[in-house]
């Protein structure tokens, strides 16, 4: 018995009305994103912000572990030195006590061995001591950066807060009163309606006709179907954009 006086309401409530009242939703829809484009790219600019401070931090961390390797590797050549240069001096005192040509061949030899592991030694400590400076210069500019990063990111955050505390009420009171009129039209329209929102670009899923073209993708509707959207009989979508359209008198509008 419910279900048979649900459908006769919905049946007193005429074509044209529901034009009407889906269009109200769609001006109330169309507030909340005037809202939303004010706020801009600015959520995505510090979601963007906080994953480069993340990634320059991870960097620098890098950058400092592989600081600290060379400096390893660089005490370790320069104690190679100090060890061929210790058996140098040692070799040399020998030499002064050989006693035969194979014994100064043999202390010779292992001299210049040493000596030629002191020069490879000290060319790797330049090397190393050269890559201390790339890297240190990589750390301070990666540093420079992410405070630079950090102090964009809390004017971003700061804009944003202000913006959303500016516009939230608002947003609030007009998504309130656009569930109201959404309560008011059947929910298979509303969710009709919401597909066509959903693929439309600008957000308009009901658009009024315009100097006889579309209101949403502007092409041009013929005469006789001006004339159906005119009398407003039934619901008729846009062939080309599948916009719902609407005469500009039920939508308020002065051609």
């Amino acid at each position: 018995m419910a279900t048979k006086k649900r459908t006769k309401k919905e049946k007193e409530v005429s074509v044209e009305d529901r034009l009407r009242t889906l269009y109200k939703l769609q001006m109330y829809l169309s507030e909340i994103d005037s809202i939303k484009t004010l706020r801009g790219e600015l959520p995505l600019e510090v979601a963007d912000l906080d994953d480069e401070i993340a990634g320059l931090g991870t960097r620098i961390n890098k950058f400092e572990l592989d600081l600290k390797e060379i400096e390893s590797n660089s005490l370790q050549q320069k104690l190679k030195i100090e060890t061929s240069n210790a058996k140098i001096e040692k070799y040399n005192t020998q030499l002064e006590n050989v006693r035969n040509n194979k014994e100064f061949d043999h202390l010779t030899k292992e001299v210049e061995y040493e000596t030629l592991e002191i020069e490879l030694a000290e060319k790797r400590t330049r090397e190393f001591s050269q890559l201390q400076k790339d890297i240190s210069l990589k750390i301070e500019e990666a540093k420079t950066l992410l405070n630079e990063k950090k102090i964009d990111l809390e004017h971003k955050q700061k804009e944003l807060e202000d913006i959303v505390s500016e516009t939230k009420a608002n947003e609030e009171k007009i998504r309130e009163k656009a569930k109201k009129v959404e309560a008011s039209i059947e929910p298979r329209l509303v969710t009709a309606f919401r597909r066509i929102r959903k693929n439309a670009r600008n957000g308009l899923g009901i658009v009024p006709i315009q100097r006889g073209a579309c209101g949403g993708c502007f092409n041009k509707i013929p005469p006789q179907r001006q004339m159906d959207i005119k009398l407003g009989k039934k619901i008729i979508v846009c062939e080309y954009c599948g916009r719902i359209m609407i005469d500009p008198e039920f939508a308020g509008i002065k051609e």
